[in-house]
């Protein structure tokens, strides 16, 4: 399986700065695709979320954004639309196409280089770069920079990433999820508890603490800092009204709920996007149970390929 881009219609891509420890990722349905979005964290950074909401006369996206820069890497949505635009992509009107392309940010100030955020350029390289290939996992695009397990701050923390998953359900439905994983908290495998990935006893050791442990003994988190963020674009080949899909949203987040410890912090951006394209039937409590397990799968993807970035351990 190639993780999100399973999904006829779907592109992806990915624009990684090495260097400055930063990226983009870019989901790219040029057709038009239903779209709903799920917000769970306190300290979100957005663009165009409105245009999902159920009660919005816009009835088709055409991209998101995911990035890292914290709220500069929101100018990187600019990019995407001028790159559809170009191509004819989005709502005509006089001559013109607008595109709507909603997006998220994550933290990842204290990784990066001062000053170098996704920016315009980047944002539409990312999209230029967008294919149906395999989704290209790890510390890649908007997870170049993201980490894990920050309560001590970075010193104890460890990398997080980029992680895609696609769960087949019967009559070709699929459900697939990609992730951007920059949480405040530890990662757990659901299948037995353990923490994959998170909060370190030391700034060498390869055991952990255990966040949550750690907060009910009386740790706190630094200032209630916004600096964290998960975000997650769940997507189907099944019809979904742009209501269903605002709920299909919400069953993915249960994936991050499953897996993120703790999770939906004031001090976490946490987001889930929602697509839909294709004419396929299925039961949406069916669609919501696949999101939830593809969101989940993805998060402990994303963890297990991060490489080692800015003095920051990965497993991968």
């Amino acid at each position: 399986m190639k993780g999100l881009t399973d999904i006829p219609g779907i592109r992806v891509g990915h624009v990684s700065d090495f260097d400055a420890v930063t990226g983009c990722t870019v989901i790219l349905s040029e057709q038009g695709a239903m779209g709903g979005v799920d917000i769970r964290g306190g300290a979100t950074g957005t663009v165009e979320t409105e245009t999902l909401s159920p009660s919005h006369v816009t009835d088709q996206v055409h991209g998101i954004l995911l990035a890292g820069g914290s709220a500069f890497g929101l100018e990187a949505a600019a990019g995407v639309r001028r790159y559809l635009a170009q191509r004819k992509v989005g709502y005509r009107f006089g001559g013109q196409h607008v595109p709507i392309v909603p997006g998220a940010i994550l933290f990842d100030l204290g990784i990066a280089k001062a000053g170098v955020h996704p920016n315009v350029a980047m944002g539409e390289a990312a999209a230029a770069a967008a294919t149906a290939d395999a989704v290209k996992e790890g510390s890649v695009g908007a997870g170049t920079g993201a980490t894990v397990g920050k309560l001590f701050g970075m010193t104890r923390a460890m990398k997080g990433g980029i992680g895609s998953y696609t769960v087949t359900l019967p009559g070709g439905v699929l459900v697939s999820a990609l992730v951007a994983v920059n949480a405040l908290g530890d990662i757990r495998d659901p299948a037995n508890g353990k923490i994959v990935a998170g909060l370190r006893k030391s700034a060498v050791s390869k055991e952990f603490a255990d966040t949550e442990a750690e907060m009910k003994r009386g740790a706190a988190i630094g200032g209630g800092t916004p600096r964290n963020t998960t975000l997650g674009v769940v997507a189907t080949n099944a019809k979904l009204t742009k209501v269903q899909a605002a709920k299909l949203a919400q069953f993915g987040s249960l994936g991050m709920a499953r897996t993120i410890y703790p999770v939906n912090t004031m001090a976490d951006g946490d987001i889930v996007f929602a697509l839909s394209l294709g004419t396929a039937a299925a039961d949406l409590n069916t669609l919501g149970t696949a999101a939830a397990e593809a969101l989940g799968q993805a998060i402990l993807r994303a963890v297990r390929l991060a490489t080692t970035l800015g003095g920051v351990p990965g497993l991968g």
